[in-house]
């Protein structure tokens, strides 16, 4: 029984390892294949693979929880928008125009961003320790914006993507702070499956026009299909997975502490794959971000990864 305990302790903590590591790779693929998969297809593409691999596993639990489902879907409806059909493809627009680092580095706030929005949406106070951790990181992403100079901020001469990865973080905690509020009685597999097939709808328009009037789509090969597949599986259920076994075994607290890994990765993936080079200004404000992060999630006022644990990747 302790063998059992142990190891099931192992493989949690592997699994929390791994879910920062693939959520990373998520923002290195889409920063790596902006000239062979246009963002809007990349994000569509995969939802549509991920519900293909997740229905069949999911059809049981969808039909005993039909009726939940029938009564709650505009709330699901809302929550799909700002996950699955806004954040990700936001993250990927933003690899068109900014470094995978940075994306990891801003998407890392969202813990702050969480904390933020619930404070304004919903009144939640956050006490004085969060309230400075809050500053504190919003100084480090406008440190990395910024790239190190004050200039830059203030003639607004800085990367588009940096402001639509700050749109995407938004997106997100908005999503976060409604799923406290909205409250789905679905077990997590079956509010998944339904978040991403509702959210797969609301991004079908959106691909349609890109693919007839924008960008024009892409050819599936041997070059493409390998990523598509990769941010299906990997940062979108294997990653939910762990996150949700890792939770369990190991409290929320020290999970969420995992989740400070996601840039680290990120920078190291970004150097070997894409040539991606550290500059002083994503160290000093990497740092400021995570001191930030530590101050404000030691409270946490909202729960920051519930439901899906694909999006933040």
């Amino acid at each position: 029984m302790a063998r059992y305990a142990d190891r099931s302790l192992a493989f949690a903590y592997t699994g929390l390892v791994l879910t920062p590591l693939f959520w990373a790779g998520n923002a290195v693929v889409a920063r790596g294949v902006v000239d062979a998969i246009p963002p809007v297809s990349l994000a569509f593409w995969r939802w549509v693979i991920a519900l293909c691999i997740l229905l069949p596993l999911c059809l049981p639990g969808i039909r005993r929880e039909w009726p939940v489902i029938r009564d709650h879907w505009p709330r699901i409806l809302v929550l799909a928008l700002f996950s699955v059909a806004s954040f990700n493809t936001l993250l990927y627009v933003a690899a068109t125009t900014t470094t995978a680092i940075n994306i990891a580095l801003i998407n890392s706030t969202i813990p702050i961003m969480v904390a933020l929005l619930a404070f304004l949406l919903l009144g939640e106070r956050t006490r004085p320790l969060q309230g400075i951790g809050i500053a504190v990181a919003l100084t480090g992403v406008l440190m990395v914006i910024g790239q190190g100079t004050l200039t830059r901020l203030v003639s607004l001469s800085f990367s588009p993507g940096d402001l639509v990865m700050v749109g995407a973080v938004t997106c997100w905690g908005m999503f976060s702070v409604l799923l406290r509020r909205l409250s789905i009685p679905l077990t997590s597999l079956t509010f998944l499956c339904i978040q991403i097939a509702l959210g797969t709808a609301l991004l079908t328009p959106v691909y349609l026009i890109d693919l007839l009037l924008v960008s024009g789509g892409f050819t599936l090969s041997a070059s493409t299909l390998p990523p598509l597949l990769y941010v299906a599986i990997f940062p979108g259920i294997l990653a939910y997975a762990f996150w949700n076994h890792g939770v369990w075994n190991v409290g929320p607290s020290r999970a969420a502490i995992f989740m400070y890994l996601v840039p680290v990765f990120a920078s190291v993936l970004a150097w070997l794959f894409l040539g991606e080079r550290l500059g002083w200004y994503h160290l000093a404000g990497g740092a400021l971000i995570l001191a930030g992060l530590y101050l404000t999630t030691r409270n946490p006022t909202v729960p920051v990864r519930t439901g899906s644990g694909e999006e933040a990747g």
